[in-house]
């Protein structure tokens, strides 16, 4: 359904007549239309974390903690830029724009890669927030929809040059 009309026009009503399902159940299963997105993204979220934990490096292990961060951070921003249709629907409007839900892997991720540099006293857990507030993706959607109508690789590199950036400059 999402191939022929696209995310802005799926429906609950839709899902439930194409599915052969009542209404009803559709609403139980998912909550909310954004709640059909958002379990959409977490198959495609599943089989991103397996590329982080045991996929090639340097996204995967056995690359250095500073090369892993760049690269996941890059691959971060793909993943969102190429499902932005999908994440934009996942947003219910329950959080404040342009904060949203936290994905629990960014923080478990970059903060075992912290551990493995030498940051002396540093916090930890502060780091941790701020690095991965930085690849939040509805502050990434905000910062980017006006230019991914056009160009969305382009949005993507430049996010990804970003990340790069900023990890390079601090570690």
């Amino acid at each position: 359904m999402l191939a022929e009309q696209g995310a802005d026009r799926l429906t609950m009503d839709a899902l439930a007549e194409r599915a052969g399902l009542g209404k009803g159940t559709v609403f139980r299963r998912f909550g909310t239309r954004a709640g059909i997105f958002r379990a959409l993204l977490d198959d495609d979220e599943q089989v991103f974390q397996q590329q982080v934990l045991s996929g090639p490096p340097p996204l995967g292990p056995g690359a250095p903690p500073v090369d892993r961060l760049i690269a996941y951070g890059w691959a971060r921003a793909v993943f969102l830029i190429e499902r932005r249709d999908m994440a934009r629907a996942a947003l219910d409007g329950s959080q404040p724009v342009p904060t949203g839900p936290r994905t629990p892997m960014s923080h478990v991720h970059i903060r075992m890669l912290l551990g493995q540099l030498d940051l002396g006293g540093a916090d930890l857990g502060m780091l941790v927030v701020q690095l991965a507030g930085a690849l939040d993706g509805p502050v990434l959607l905000y910062l980017s929809s006006d230019e991914l109508a056009s160009t969305p690789e382009g949005v993507a590199a430049r996010i990804g040059q970003a990340w790069q950036d900023l990890v390079e400059r601090c570690f």
